[in-house]
């Protein structure tokens, strides 16, 4: 109910009398049943602004530390992420990764929509990097399809760091669904979840039209901080299957 009122009363109007968002393709949304939206992650207000322009309710996998923040911001942070029924995940490793994908699949099996960044954390300079079979892995196991969803100009408006975001032009962009009932019984096979994931991903890079770099994000920022260039470690294994 908490969401409802919120996104009706609160968010909608705040959203869209800011940024006035251009939204195309939300005929792509099934009107009821399990779908994974997979977008491209940019910036915060991504997980705002997506869900202002969906009549549905999402529910989003959120990394732990929203959910665990001191003080008096950080309580009622939390309080607003557990009132929207979003579902924290710990990134802190394989077995981490794993249980994220087990809740995702509890949603779609309730019939309801998920949002999911496949990148596992926002991108710290614009581009889109290597996604995670974490996606993969959920679409397979329940049988739901895939809509991409491009975020356009939300970096631009509120780069990570940026506490208030600027007014800029924003487009949410919905592609056409994907369906991968043809790997039907082989969400166990890492060459075929590898598969399925880069499939989301270049359907994401049409839809952004986005630079790729063939390394993940959270590495990506880890040479950025060494200054290393993005795409040395492109062949590393991923820490786990956390979308």
């Amino acid at each position: 109910m908490f969401y409802y009122l919120f996104k009706s009363i609160v968010l909608v109007p705040l959203l869209r009398c800011l940024f006035r968002p251009r939204v195309e393709g939300l005929e792509n949304l099934p009107a009821s049943g399990a779908a994974i939206i997979a977008g491209n992650h940019l910036s915060f207000c991504d997980s705002f602004l997506m869900p202002a322009t969906v009549k549905r309710r999402i529910t989003f996998l959120c990394k732990q530390e929203y959910f665990t923040g001191r003080g008096v911001k950080g309580r009622l942070t939390a309080a607003f992420f557990r009132a929207c029924g979003q579902i924290p995940v710990d990134r802190s490793g394989r077995s981490a990764g794993q249980a994220a994908v087990e809740e995702g699949v509890r949603v779609l099996r309730g019939g309801d929509l998920l949002g999911i960044y496949p990148e596992g954390t926002r991108s710290h300079d614009g581009r889109m990097y290597k996604g995670k079979t974490g996606v993969a892995e959920m679409a397979l196991r329940t049988g739901a399809t895939v809509v991409p969803c491009a975020m356009i100009g939300t970096f631009e408006a509120q780069p990570a760091g940026r506490r208030l975001p600027r007014v800029v032009p924003i487009t949410i962009r919905f592609g056409e669904p994907l369906d991968f009932s043809r790997y039907a019984g082989l969400a166990d096979q890492r060459l075929v979840l590898r598969a399925v994931t880069d499939e989301i991903m270049y359907a994401l890079l049409k839809l952004s039209e986005q630079e790729y770099v063939d390394t993940y994000a959270a590495e990506a920022k880890e040479q950025a901080g060494t200054g290393q260039q993005p795409g040395a470690a492109r062949h590393a294994v991923p820490a786990g299957r956390a979308a």
